[in-house]
């Protein structure tokens, strides 16, 4: 097995210097950490929010960064050129959907992911966990939010079997992996930590992640405490299985793969996976960035990345999985994470519901028929430049598919915008002012 490959070191740069692709010196001169993973810090504010840069062999990814969603190798209704147009730096895609249409080895075969949906800049996948288990148990995307947003969580019993109302299990647990049928076929399928990470492999993504057991907010502390012990365990598997597979592939640029910290909402839990996964070696390959994943509710979410934080190491990148939400952007950059991804910014829009800086709207309602003005004045995008709402409104009320296109990259910009706006205040040193602002505009009062 080999360690992950090093990377040169940049040039000095004068003091003050805010470059976002320059080297490790904060706008003070001071000295500022950084890893042979290829993450640098540039900038600091506060205790713990931070700007940085994660290079990939497809480019850098300049932190705090939004990474929008293509699950199925294409964000819904938007051309990938149209991605790069908006700002995104990165994609990220779904590794349970790509393995079970059109298959790993059909793109590992087409040179990747990025070679196989036309992207140039950097990719990262996910492990397929949260997709077999959400699925699994007939909960999909609503898992976290409909937890949180109903029952609380409980502390000595729960139902660590919940299935969704009507559904049937369809994923099943056991210390070595998960055995799932597919919601396409019916067929069965075994995820393992080696095969997630041979799915990974060939996807070809740039940043990938480990293969974890995701819980809910209704698991009792007992499970919880058995599923972070299962996927501490995994968490070996895959350094073990990735390092292998780095050293037979050469023929490919290095993958980054970064650990899952669950623990749910247990502060003792969260800080124990992350200092576990932090510190964690197989013959010289350790993680090269982290991701937070798990239920959490939104009113500690803050307080458990902060938790998480405090015990990463400070030189590696760190991913909060599935947010978008104003409030939540500056709460978890406040806390220390450096990227967010979210289908949310393109699945609401399909909805007709559109973001400005006023707060969300939806586009189908009587006030916007005759609005011979953009979406939202402020925005610089391509919908907004171009369009009025009065005319997406019929695209919708007209059935027409425009409609998605032109809502989902107005979205899409506007949380893109939105995080390199944080970007720029952390540089700037304004962050306080623009998260007051911003939220206060969003929300009509500063949150």
């Amino acid at each position: 097995m080999t360690a992950q490959p090093p990377r040169s070191a940049a040039p000095a740069a004068p003091a003050g210097t805010p470059d976002p692709t320059g080297p490790a010196v904060d706008p003070t001169g001071a000295a500022v950490a950084s890893s042979d993973a290829g993450f640098e810090i540039v900038a600091r504010a506060g205790d713990k929010a931070r700007a940085g840069v994660i290079s990939t062999p497809h480019g850098q990814i300049r932190t705090p960064a939004f990474v929008p969603v293509g699950t199925k190798a294409t964000v819904k209704a938007v051309l990938p050129e149209s991605m790069s147009e908006l700002g995104a730096q990165a994609l990220l895609a779904n590794a349970y959907h790509l393995f079970l249409q059109p298959g790993h080895d059909l793109i590992d075969e087409a040179g990747g992911l990025g070679a196989f949906m036309n992207w140039p800049g950097p990719t990262y996948t996910d492990s397929g966990g949260f997709q077999v288990m959400s699925l699994g148990a007939g909960f999909k995307k609503v898992l976290s939010s409909e937890f949180s947003g109903g029952e609380k969580a409980r502390t000595s019993s729960g139902e660590d079997d919940a299935v969704a109302e009507g559904k049937e299990r369809l994923a099943h647990v056991d210390d070595d992996g998960v055995t799932f049928r597919s919601f396409l076929n019916g067929d069965v399928h075994r995820f393992t930590p080696e095969v997630s990470m041979q799915i990974q492999h060939g996807l070809g993504a740039d940043i990938m992640f480990a293969f974890d057991e995701l819980t809910t907010l209704m698991n009792s502390r007992g499970y919880q405490e058995q599923a972070l012990e299962r996927t501490r365990l995994w968490a070996f598997r895959c350094l073990a299985e990735h390092a292998r597979l780095t050293d037979e592939r050469t023929h490919r640029p290095y993958q980054q793969l970064w650990g899952v910290i669950q623990g749910a909402q247990y502060e003792d839990l969260r800080r124990r996976a992350a200092r576990d996964l932090g510190a964690m070696d197989v013959e010289g390959q350790t993680f090269d960035g982290f991701g937070i994943g798990g239920a959490l509710e939104k009113e500690n979410l803050g307080t458990i990345v902060g938790w998480v934080t405090d015990e990463l190491p400070e030189a590696k990148p760190r991913h909060l999985l599935g947010i978008s939400e104003v409030d939540d952007l500056f709460v978890a950059i406040a806390a220390g994470a450096d990227t967010f991804d979210c289908v949310s910014p393109s699945r609401v829009a399909r909805n007709s519901a559109v973001y400005t800086r006023t707060g969300r709207v939806n586009l189908t309602g009587s006030t916007y028929r005759r609005q011979f003005a953009p979406i939202d004045e402020t925005c610089d995008c391509y919908t907004c430049t171009h369009y009025t709402a009065a005319y997406v409104n019929h695209l919708f009320r007209a059935k027409e598919m425009l409609s998605s296109t032109l809502c989902t990259i107005h979205n899409e910009r506007f949380v893109v915008r939105l995080v390199d706006r944080i970007r720029a205040s952390l540089i700037n040193g304004d962050f306080d002012a623009l998260r007051e602002e911003t939220t206060g505009a969003y929300y009509g009062e500063a949150r």
